[in-house]
Formats: C-alpha cells, sequence, structure tokens
C-alpha cells in the first residue's frame, strides 16, 4: 500500500531549479519546476526563453518517508518549513500555477503587501473563515481586527495566513 504523497516546497542554490527538477525527476521522485515563458532582448533579436518562475523553489510530490531522499539531491538545500514541520502546499495551487502557466507568457511574482485598514480572510487557526480588518503592518505578522460579539479582538497574525478581500 502506497502512503499519501503531499506537494512540498523547496529550496535550492540560487539558479539551480532546473538542475534540481531534472535529478529528482531522474531519481524517480516527482517534480514540479515552474517555468515561465519570459521575452528577453538582446542587441540583436527577442527570444522567448523559459526561466523559474519561484527563485530558488521548486515543489516535490512525495510520501512523507522520501523526504530523506529529496534531500540528497545535490542542488537541495532544505523544504520550506511552516510550524517546525515541512510545508504542505495544496494540491490545487499547484494546478492553479500550472493553468496560468499556460495560459500567460511574462508572469511576474509579487509578493502580498498588505496595508492598514484593509479589509482580509483568516485562512487557518480558530478563527478561520472570519473576516478581519488591518490595524498595523509588522515584519512578519499583521495586527488585525476581528469584530465579533460587539467587542474587537486583536490578534497578531501572521501574513500567509491572510488573505486579501477585494
Amino acid at each position: 500500500m502506497e502512503s499519501k504523497k503531499n506537494w512540498y516546497a523547496i529550496y535550492t542554490k540560487p539558479r539551480w531549479e532546473k538542475k534540481v527538477h531534472a535529478a529528482l525527476t531522474g531519481r524517480g521522485l516527482e517534480s514540479y519546476c515552474p517555468l515561465n515563458k519570459v521575452h528577453k532582448k538582446w542587441s540583436d533579436r527577442v527570444k522567448l526563453v523559459e526561466e523559474p518562475l519561484f527563485k530558488s523553489y521548486v515543489f516535490v510530490h512525495v510520501p512523507e518517508e522520501d523526504q530523506t531522499r529529496v534531500r540528497m539531491v545535490d542542488g537541495v538545500l532544505n523544504y520550506v518549513y511552516w510550524q517546525g514541520k515541512p510545508a504542505v502546499v495544496k494540491e490545487k495551487e499547484i494546478e492553479d500555477i500550472r493553468r496560468f502557466l499556460n495560459e500567460y507568457k511574462d508572469v511576474q511574482l509579487k509578493p502580498l503587501e498588505f496595508q492598514p485598514n484593509a479589509k482580509v480572510m483568516i485562512r487557518s487557526g480558530v478563527m478561520m473563515d472570519k473576516e478581519a480588518t488591518i490595524q498595523r503592518v509588522l515584519h512578519q505578522t499583521v495586527e488585525v481586527i476581528i469584530e465579533s460579539l460587539g467587542y474587537k479582538l486583536v490578534a497578531q497574525i501572521e501574513k500567509n495566513n491572510l488573505v486579501p478581500i477585494s
């Protein structure tokens, strides 16, 4: 019986994304290196080239017991960790990245910017799926106001647990 596979993000040496992807695949491990089709201009021509969308990241789809095999691949530095464990990436998010890159060229990757008074949805924890208003933006966390029961609950929540509401 094969155990459940999860998608994980791994850090690679700088500019080793394609090499790591090839090495993982060569060892029979499923991996995904999202490639962005970008127009590069030289003095004499313009060419469409593929470059990694996420710098120093590759995704692997492996069961927990194969995590050590992944770490042993040349160019792999470590897993991306979340709450002390390798972070699991949702299958839907991988599929969304694939579809998006198949449809668009010259995609730009930008971090989420949070501003005071912006409305957000909390993605995890005891307040999951609750709306909140950003009060202050700190280094890795955001102070949000959760209006509930006629009180304002103020909590510091990590930025990657928030989704902007348009």
